[in-house]
């Protein structure tokens, strides 16, 4: 089941960013925009009780497609860490949890791509992995990722994501079997998106304040 949080195509404000433009890595950070205010939050776009709500349909989504198996959860630090504790509580099977971190690189002239600095503390040859992502936008990331863990031969390999941004994508045919909410091009703080590892805590999903 997708969520589509609002219909937005023809009222919602875009970010600066050009369309089709990659955001290495993008499931682990934002690019910070211009002409935001970070003294200031706007106005809260996902309240705790909806995300809780989503969470939890999610939850029971997961245990009906991994009942009789113990799926192992992976989530890229830091961002996606609120959402995976969240799910965890919300999916009622037995289940592992394990964690990888992303990092972009240079090339000569622009940010090229994306490398694993982190890997897993466990095997995950034979076993069901679902990847917890807290955005999916052009794919580059999340199909870096599977590649990478698919030569490790999982039983099966899927994701889920928090938000999505499908009318980005860059890679075709990603893993990805649920999600969130389907969100604007729009800078969120809170939920574990941050400015400047700011506001991570905060329950609610905010946009980020743009100076006028």
């Amino acid at each position: 089941m997708m969520i589509f949080r609002r219909s937005f195509f023809a009222n919602a404000k875009r970010s600066s960013a050009k369309p089709g433009e990659a955001r290495l890595p993008e499931e682990a950070s934002q690019a910070t925009p211009r002409l935001i205010r970070p003294d200031e939050l706007g106005e809260v776009y996902l309240s705790a009780e909806e995300i809780r709500a989503r969470v939890s349909e999610l939850g029971a989504e997961i245990a009906r497609d991994y009942e009789g198996r113990e799926p192992i959860l992976v989530s890229s630090l830091k961002t996606s860490v609120f959402f995976l504790a969240d799910l965890s509580r919300a999916a009622p099977i037995p289940h592992a949890i394990d964690f990888i971190a992303l990092a972009g690189y240079m090339g000569r002239t622009r940010q090229s791509g994306v490398r694993l600095i982190k890997d897993l503390d466990v095997s995950i040859t034979g076993r069901d992995v679902l990847l917890v992502e807290d955005v999916v936008d052009t794919g580059l990331t999340l199909n870096y990722v599977c590649r990478t863990l698919s030569l490790r031969e999982p039983a099966s390999l899927a994701a889920i994501t928090f938000l999505d941004r499908p009318y980005r994508r860059l890679v075709d045919d990603l893993p990805v079997k649920y999600v969130g909410f389907t969100v604007p091009d729009e800078f969120f703080v809170g939920y574990g998106f941050d400015l400047d590892e700011r506001y991570r805590h905060l329950p609610d999903l905010h946009l980020a304040r743009r100076a006028s």
